[in-house]
């Protein structure tokens, strides 16, 4: 499963946690300008927004799990198993695959108004990448840098959600994930106050007693919820620095650790990686499961105006400072 956030300090934050039993050989992939997309039920794209983020590479195709546009647009997807459906072809509408829709909407979109405009159009289409490659059941948060939308293709349709906290996991849908909130209302920063009884002298016997009752399971629902208390309480300075590492912290407190998910077979699902965006600047940050240290790669200091893709594996080993050498 995974979890979504953005966040905003002087600059604008877009990331996720990849939270998965397996991984393949996925890389930061710059796509610059110029590299044709080539779709399979509709027009081709010759000329682009650039783009950076996490992608497979299959047959010179980035196959994007994230990602962001030189003009401040994010967008992720995340696992939506049981409630994700895709369609059949349809006339009169843009027929997107799955694995087409992140560089269909980042390629030509810049803001969140204009994905809606595409938005209106979309047909998630039933098809596959390949034998190998099957269509994943999948939901999607887009960002720009003033707000943020979901969108889930189910089986009554196409849904388009207004996203008022900045945060996406995986089941429920999102609708029922924002109502659950109100089951949490109670939550605060604050020290509580004593409202069981007046004849009890209750005892404040530790600091945080204020989120008493906030999730701390892996699950999605309860990722949601602590995902959202997190973000939307949270406070860094404006520094660069500062802004990266608060949003690595955020996403820390929903990430799973190795032993914890159990999967069947020897396999536990861990966060496989982090990844923080700057919208603005147009660098991807990420750490990776064995590898805490922050690892960034700037799309602009590479030719966004070239044809080919531009490719960097990640850095998965754990990198040690040592003091004294």
């Amino acid at each position: 499963m995974c979890t979504a956030i953005t966040y905003k300090t002087k600059d604008h934050y877009f990331g996720r946690n990849l939270d998965l039993e397996y991984s393949y050989k996925e890389t930061i992939t710059i796509t610059p300008r110029n590299f044709p997309f080539h779709f399979r039920k509709t027009k081709s794209i010759e000329n682009h927004y650039a783009m950076i983020g996490m992608a497979y590479v299959s047959d010179n195709y980035p196959l994007y799990y994230d990602a962001i546009n030189e003009k401040g647009l994010g967008m992720a997807g995340l696992n939506f198993p049981g409630n994700a459906f895709y369609f059949e072809e349809k006339e009169n509408k843009d027929n997107i695959a799955p694995f087409e829709f992140i560089p269909w909407i980042l390629s030509q979109c810049a803001t969140i108004e204009e994905a809606k405009q595409l938005l209106s159009r979309i047909n998630i289409t039933n098809l596959n990448f390949s034998e190998q490659l099957v269509a994943s059941p999948l939901h999607w948060i887009i960002a720009d840098k003033e707000s943020s939308i979901v969108v889930e293709s189910i089986k009554e349709g196409l849904k388009i959600y207004e996203n008022p906290v900045g945060v996406l996991t995986n089941n429920p849908t999102f609708d029922m994930q924002l109502f659950n909130l109100n089951n949490y209302r109670h939550l605060s920063v604050e020290q509580p106050e004593n409202h069981f009884s007046k004849d009890l002298d209750l005892e404040i016997y530790s600091r945080g007693m204020g989120a008493l009752g906030l999730p701390g399971d892996l699950s999605s629902a309860s990722r949601f919820v602590k995902a959202t208390f997190t973000k939307m309480n949270s406070l860094s300075g404006e520094s660069e620095s500062e802004s990266i590492s608060q949003f690595f912290h955020i996403l820390g407190s929903v990430e799973q650790q190795r032993g914890c998910v159990h999967m069947g077979k020897g396999q536990y699902e861990i966060t496989i990686y982090s990844s923080c965006c700057n919208l603005d600047k147009g660098i991807y940050y990420y750490t990776t499961y064995e590898n805490s240290q922050i690892t960034g790669v700037d799309m602009y200091k590479e030719n966004i105006d070239g044809t080919d893709l531009v490719n960097y594996e990640l850095v998965k080993g754990q990198q040690i400072l040592f003091q004294n050498k």
